[in-house]
């Protein structure tokens, strides 16, 4: 960092003066937002606005990032504005040690003179911050950008609105609220109050209009609005803008914008608004808008003026949608109105809110099973991310608004699952559907950011009957390759009813080796009518699920002909997952029949025998009090009934056999981490908790993973006998800066999954005395830093008296300075000096530089003179 020798003295000059009046008076608004370019990386874009009458102008900014470094961050660009008001940006990158919740802050001296709602404006300092909580697991975040500039002006009992005009890239939900106004450290200002109004001042939570009604008083006031974003219940970070407000004595009224409220429009179509505002005054009136819709590169929106007369505006808004523009919440445009009165010049404002809807799935087809619906459609434009698929017995004539996506749960349809394909089979969850009645379906897209399209047209379809029912599909012997399954249906009745259906009659017999039919083939045929069972054998019923289809067809010779719609059915089919000291057992099946309750049968290894062991009407059974290691073997009879016209009849089958070891495969549950660094020790405290007290019951060690660089992956570096170990201190070798994990590792070595990673890194390891005696005593005489374990490699040390002149450098870590000026052997005068040193130190994102700045004081004992070489 190069300063000048004039620059030097007027620091110089201000640290030894500590004359307040020679700080500018030009801060009059600011805010900080910022974009995620990676898991751990931001850049931050600090706004400010000045008066640009002030004889101070920032070309630069210190920004403390709020993990305990700071980055001295250039003027990106200015803009000079209307009203004596110029906005200049600031834009910096930075990376944080780890996922935490930091509070960057800028603070600058000073705000203007005279604002009246903040004591003693003009030595008070500026400052605006921004909260960003760093957390992977939620994804990208990005601040809203402020996209109303805060440079409107105010009529004294005349209502005042401002919007900041909120746009947030990622969709989340925004709320706005009132909150003080900050000095030195971000801390709220004493004193502050709210401006005063003639009835109230306030915002609105959910829209962002700040109204006021109405300022009582003339003069400068400043206020800061708080905008929270949130994305499903979850805080993701805060920004304040500070803004000052100019109030006037005017007979001027601001203009007033016809209510316009919200629009919905489907991709692809375009957005019309007619915009109107008049004047009681008579005033021209200038139409402007701000919003998200302006930003797109692909048919961004416009405003464009159709007429215009005193008293009277009209323009239109027009925005041509296009898939990119998809959004579950509605854009918020801000149309400002203003005038041109003599004295002072007037904004009204209007929201619009605009909604770009999705397309819809289209051309949707059902394919009725015995206890299944298939159910295919076509995908629409603009690529959804996955599909929600709803069903309602019984038709209706839905009919939405033309702002009401997806389905409503008022609509009476239920919810019944979703898919990233365009094809899905409704089963009711594996429970299979109830025949006799109509189901009917809808389809909804959902696109990136939960965005739901309108509902697809309907569709309905009623199960097929079943022609002949099948009643039993049970597995007789359980074998890889000579497995054998029954097959049993009932013999059909009534085909004097069927048209032609004179005989004789055969049986087709189809078989899948899935659950739903999806691969059937001929397998063999019955001829006649009252042989209705088949053996199906030679099958590998050990592995591999089964399922059936029997057809009756007329086998007349000149006369075949397929009677009704052949009915489905599988086999019962064991899913075991093993788990610590007990077996899960999950029964798949897909049958026309109703099973009311399943037999639970393990294998007695004494007596070869399968004992009962549990009844159940659910799918699902967990055996538990096993023993790891052993194996165990189980089969499952269901008991149930099946319906022809409206006779009910019992029915019996059995899965086939199936066996499992358990084994503790669950993983321990996460410790909860927390980590500080004491700087003074070199060292980081690392504490946890115990799992065996919440969550687990086996926990016997742990894992310690560590890295000091954001840009690597965590290592292994420890591992901790004992549960009740829950304290860890390291001492890292090159940096205090770390990010630590810890996992916890049961009995059966089984490692969790990784605690919440956390990082550390707010030491400074750096320290330059204040206090230097070269005076030959042998005490003190080289001025030497604080540099523990040469952690710093590289500084650049600068040295200046108080006329600003240079009298010593150095880029050695350790200084080293004997006291005397620079390509001189004469000690220096005693007195106070001034230091300008960078400092490079390294930290989880690199090396950084940090610069410091201060006093030492030299005392010699003398006026100076030559060192003897003694």
């Amino acid at each position: 960092m190069i300063f000048s020798k004039l620059k030097i003295f007027i620091v110089l000059i201000l640290l030894f003066v500590g004359s307040s009046d020679l700080y500018a008076t030009h801060n009059r608004a600011g805010e900080i937002t910022y974009t995620q370019i990676s898991e751990l990386t931001y850049e931050i874009t600090v706004t400010t606005y000045t008066y640009t009458l002030s004889n101070v102008d920032r070309k630069e900014l210190e920004v403390e990032w709020g993990d305990g470094t700071f980055t001295t961050v250039p003027r990106h660009d200015l803009l000079e504005l209307p009203d004596f008001y110029r906005r200049n940006r600031y834009i910096a990158r930075h990376t944080f040690p780890g996922p935490g919740i930091y509070v960057v802050l800028v603070q600058d001296p000073n705000r203007n003179f005279g604002v009246e709602n903040i004591p003693n404006s003009v030595n008070t300092v500026f400052s605006v911050q921004t909260t960003i909580f760093v957390n992977p697991e939620m994804g990208p975040n990005n601040a809203p950008i402020l996209l109303n500039p805060p440079i409107n002006q105010a009529a004294q009992y005349r209502i005042f609105i401002h919007n900041p005009g909120a746009y947030d890239i990622d969709g989340d939900s925004l709320a706005y609220s009132l909150t003080s106004c900050t000095g030195e450290n971000g801390e709220p200002i004493s004193g502050y109050t709210l401006p005063p109004a003639t009835t109230s001042i306030g915002i609105n939570e959910i829209t962002g209009d700040l109204i006021w009604d109405a300022p009582p008083d003339t003069g400068k006031f400043n206020l800061a609005i708080m905008i929270d974003e949130w994305r499903t219940g979850v805080k993701m970070g805060s920004i304040t803008r500070d803004m000052q407000i100019d109030v006037y004595v005017s007979e001027n009224h601001p203009p007033e914008i016809d209510s316009i409220g919200e629009i919905c429009v489907l991709v692809g179509d375009t957005a019309n608004v007619i915009i109107r505002s008049t004047d009681i005054d008579l005033d021209n009136i200038e139409h402007t808008a701000t919003g998200g819709p302006f930003l797109f590169e692909t048919n961004p929106a416009t405003i464009e003026e159709v007429s215009s007369v005193p008293g009277e505006t009209v323009s239109i808004f027009n925005w041509i949608t296009h898939c990119n523009h998809i959004r579950k919440e509605p854009y918020m445009v801000i149309i400002s109105a203003k005038d041109d009165h003599s004295d002072v010049n007037l904004v009204g404002i209007e929201r619009l809110l605009v909604k770009v809807i999705g397309p819809a799935p289209y051309d949707l087809v059902t394919e009725p099973g015995n206890a299944f619906i298939r159910l295919n459609w076509e995908a629409p434009d603009c690529n959804p991310e996955k599909y929600l698929i709803y069903r309602k017995i019984g038709s209706l004539d839905y009919v939405h608004d033309s702002c009401t996506t997806g389905l409503p749960e008022d609509s009476g349809y239920e919810f019944v699952g979703e898919t990233t394909d365009t094809a899905f089979i409704d089963n009711d969850n594996g429970e299979g559907l109830v025949q006799g009645f109509d189901y009917c379906y809808r389809i909804v897209a959902e696109y990136a950011d939960g965005a739901q399209s309108f509902p697809s047209e309907e569709q309905c379809a009623s199960l097929a009957s079943g022609f002949p029912t099948i009643t039993n599909v049970s597995v007789l012997n359980t074998d890889l390759s000579i497995g054998e399954i029954m097959v049993r249906w009932a013999k059909p009745s009534r085909l004097d009813t069927v048209p032609g259906a004179v005989g004789p009659f055969k049986y087709i017999i189809y078989r899948s080796d899935d659950e739903f039919g999806m691969r059937l083939k001929r397998i063999d045929s019955i001829a006649g009518l009252d042989d209705t069972t088949f053996y199906d054998s030679g099958l590998n019923t050990a592995e591999t699920q089964y399922s059936y289809e029997i057809a009756l067809y007329n086998d007349a010779p000149g006369d075949r002909f397929r009677i009704g719609i052949p009915q489905l059915a599988s086999s019962i089919f064991l899913d075991l997952s093993p788990a610590d000291n007990l077996v899960e057992i999950n029964i798949k099946k897909n049958t026309a029949w109703l099973d009311n309750e399943y037999v639970i049968y393990r294998l007695n290894n004494a007596t070869t025998q399968f004992d009962s062991i549990a009844y159940t009407t659910n799918r699902t059974y967990t055996d538990n009090n096993l023993k790891n290691g052993n194996t165990y073997c189980y089969k499952v009879k269901s008991i149930g009934a099946y319906k022809i016209d409206t006779v009910e009849y019992p029915t019996i089958n059995w899965s086939h056999e199936n066996c499992q070891i358990p084994e503790d495969y669950q993983r321990p549950c996460p410790p909860s981490l927390n980590v500080r660094s004491s700087c003074d020790s070199l060292k980081n405290i690392l504490t946890w908790n115990n799992p065996n007290l919440t969550c687990a019951d086996d926990v016997i060690a742990y894992k310690i993973y560590y890295t000091n660089s954001s840009d690597m992956e965590l290592d292994s570096i420890l591992r901790i006998w004992g549960a009740e170990n829950t304290r860890y201190e390291h001492f890292p070798e090159e940096s205090m800066g770390a990010c630590y994990a810890v996992a916890a590792v049961d009995s059966f070595n089984n490692e969790s999954e990784l605690s919440y990673v956390k990082c550390v890194d707010n030491c400074s390891y750096y320290g330059l005395p204040n206090v230097f005696t070269p005076n030959g005593d042998e005490i003190n005489d080289i001025y030497i830093a604080d540099n523990p374990l040469d952690y710093v490699k590289k500084v650049d040390m600068k040295i200046f008296n108080r006329w600003g002149e240079l009298v010593f450098q150095t880029t050695n870590p350790l200084i080293e300075w004997d006291g005397r000026t620079k390509n001189s052997n004469k000690t220096v005068s005693a007195g106070v000096y001034y230091y300008i040193c960078d400092v490079w130190e390294p930290r989880i994102s690199g090396l950084e530089l940090r610069n410091i700045v201060g006093f030492i004081h030299i005392y010699t004992g003398k006026s100076g003179g030559e060192f003897s070489n003694e």
